[in-house]
């Protein structure tokens, strides 16, 4: 067993729901990689991400883990209700200059630090966090078959004019490849940090056609809680929503469904080949390997198609590890949040943990210590505020009046849910005398968030 500080190889999803996985419960998606990395290590199944300031969730959420913070604190941005005044997001990419990255972490402290695929944030920031890369993917989404990347730039300028597009080879296999390359090639004494942003099961949902055929619309199963959205939201036709008709039809549904699955299967058998790669290496043992998602997707659940919401299907993200220092067959359901990745890393690599990180270590849970989070909190946009503690979520919607638009966007209502005995969140409780004290306590939490984060929305009552 080596005894030099480990590797780490952190592989980031775009879409992935935490229960898309086989042994998350979920009897008809094939996932045997994703499966085998749960039963060698650690799955955290109550991990939510933190939110968002714009449709683009992935961009803050992404930006949250690499700094180790919620998404108030990791970018640059202006006030949310100016952005919807002006319908101008400027610097929703960069990540804040005063917060040091995990990769810029590692790097200033002995790690060899390396990228491949979707960052979808500030070339600055990519080049202080990484020492090199190939096939950097700076968008949001695109074709799979035909991706625009990047080489590692110097200047961190990333000029369109330097792009270069690779034709034919699906998404998943163009990083995983140049991650794979990268472990081969690997001859440096200092341990390596690897990060690999897929962009799959992100749509357009276009995976081979060997694992298209692995999935028959026919044979899947429509979500317990597929049925209309009977509220206006706040961006209920927003890009993604088009993706499906209105109103929603089964088959359209069940075949969005299969083809979500169909990229998962492809995924997971790309990143079945980069850790085959730490394997043939001699490497594999002293390697973390973390798996997660900017956010989730709902693909039909609630009558909805994507992640603009705060619902669990589009909150609730894988977060799995494995590798020394880190325990085998734990399923831990102490409330996570994504950028917990960060200050975890730090610990299992014996790293300083820079002081503007404000996430938690969550080596102590692993090792049975209580969680001392009580509540997860999420946002999106100046719509909608969500808050959950083990067993019950309340989301607050509020109605925007936005400039140049013809009508106001979203409403306002609360919600509230048992998550215990209503795990679709299709019996809304909000009202209901039964829950009043747990309710008053849960947006006193959620109030208490906002003030800390000086929300713009923190003077506005949570209850109505």
């Amino acid at each position: 067993m080596s005894t030099q500080r480990p590797n780490v190889l952190l592989l980031m999803a775009d879409d992935h729901r935490f229960d898309a996985i086989a042994a998350h419960g979920d009897p008809t998606v094939q996932s045997p990689v994703m499966d085998e990395l749960i039963r060698n290590g650690v799955t955290f199944t109550r991990n939510w991400h933190y939110g968002s300031y714009s449709g683009a969730v992935c961009i803050a959420t992404r930006a949250a883990l690499h700094t180790g913070c919620n998404s108030h604190q990791a970018s640059l941005q202006k006030d949310l209700r100016d952005d919807l005044q002006d319908r101008n997001l400027p610097d929703v990419h960069t990540i804040h200059p005063n917060r040091v990255t995990l990769g810029q972490a590692l790097r200033n402290n002995g790690y060899y630090t390396y990228m491949t695929g979707k960052w979808h944030n500030d070339g600055k920031s990519f080049n202080r966090s990484f020492c090199d890369g190939s096939k950097i993917f700076l968008y949001g989404m695109g074709s799979h078959y035909d991706v625009p990347t990047f080489e590692y730039d110097p200047t961190g300028e990333y000029d369109r004019s330097n792009e270069n597009v690779s034709h034919g080879i699906h998404s998943s296999e163009l990083f995983a490849n140049t991650a794979i390359d990268f472990i081969k090639g690997y001859d440096r004494d200092e341990p390596f940090y690897l990060n690999v942003g897929f962009t799959s099961p992100h749509d357009p949902r276009d995976a081979p056609e060997e694992y298209d055929a692995m999935y028959n619309k026919d044979e899947i199963p429509l979500p317990a809680n597929f049925k209309e959205p009977d509220f206006d939201q706040g961006h209920n036709r927003i890009r993604d929503e088009t993706l499906a008709a209105f109103p929603r039809d089964e088959d359209e549904i069940k075949q969005h469904i299969a083809d979500y699955y169909a990229m998962i299967t492809h995924q997971n058998k790309c990143m079945g080949d980069i850790i085959d790669a730490l394997k043939d290496k001699g490497i594999l043992e002293n390697t973390i390997i973390i798996y997660t998602a900017d956010h989730g997707l709902a693909v039909g659940q609630h009558g909805l198609m994507g992640k603009q919401n705060m619902y669990e299907h589009s909150l609730r993200v894988p977060l799995i590890m494995s590798g020394p220092g880190i325990p085998r067959g734990l399923r831990c359901c102490e409330l996570t949040q994504t950028p917990d990745v960060y200050p975890t890393i730090m610990h299992l690599t014996d790293t300083p943990c820079p002081d503007t990180v404000t996430c938690n270590d969550l080596v102590p849970v692993m090792e049975g210590a209580d969680s001392k989070r009580k509540h997860l909190f999420s946002r999106y946009f100046d719509l909608q505020r969500g808050i959950r503690n083990h067993r019950y979520k309340l989301i607050r919607y509020y109605r925007q009046e936005i400039k140049d638009m013809p009508q106001s966007a979203g409403c306002d209502k609360v919600q509230f849910f048992d998550l215990q005995r209503d795990p679709w969140e299709t019996q809304d409780r909000y009202g209901s005398a039964e829950y009043q004290a747990v309710i008053e306590n849960m947006a006193d939490a959620l109030k208490a968030d906002m003030d800390a984060n000086d929300d713009p929305l923190k003077d506005v009552p949570i209850l109505i």
